[in-house]
């Protein structure tokens, strides 16, 4: 019973933080200037999902998520050892560091909504030019992170929530796409 109260406490207060449901908008394509608009309500949702996440633990799941799911895109990765297995994935600490570096540069995107693109322009740059990333690794990373975030989230995580997160995803994923294009 208590587990049915925390859920709906938490559904009632993503729904004030939400507002209206109009929120529930598809990503708009990113070009010029600008990328997006953000309506205060999706500022906010953004901020509260960023708040409940555990850096630590979010990324290096999230990372060894896309090793072990898209096994393809370990070619990228060559200088970290041991990715034969699912066991030396998840072991793996330069798996997981690398997944705290891509935590934190996605706490510099919540922090900075309005100027993403000049936030990921040089890391574009690098994925682009230095790397040889594959921009469509960025998607996948991305819909890992979201899976990751749904897990620990659980209901506080609802569908308008997920919506506004997506959102602000597409546009990390379109930033660092850029260089690409």
């Amino acid at each position: 019973m208590a587990e049915k109260r925390r859920g709906s406490v938490a559904d009632h207060h993503v729904t004030k933080l939400l507002g209206s449901s109009d929120t529930r908008r598809h990503s708009e394509q990113h070009s010029g200037g600008t990328m997006v608009g953000w309506t205060e309500a999706e500022r906010r949702a953004i901020r509260y999902v960023w708040e409940k996440i555990e850096v630590d633990v979010v990324g290096p799941q999230a990372v060894a998520s896309v090793l072990i799911v898209y096994p393809w895109t370990q070619r990228y990765f060559g200088a970290f050892g041991n990715l034969s297995s699912v066991s030396a994935i998840l072991n793996n600490s330069k798996v997981a560091e690398h997944g705290k570096t891509v935590l934190n540069s996605l706490g510099l995107a919540v922090k900075d909504l309005d100027n993403i693109k000049s936030t990921y322009a040089k890391l574009s740059e690098f994925h682009s030019e230095e790397v040889n990333v594959d921009p469509d690794n960025f998607r996948l990373l991305a819909d890992c992170i979201t899976i990751v975030i749904a897990t620990k989230l659980g209901s506080a995580f609802s569908p308008d929530v997920q919506a506004v997160w997506q959102k602000f995803l597409d546009v990390v994923v379109s930033a660092l796409s850029r260089e690409y294009h």
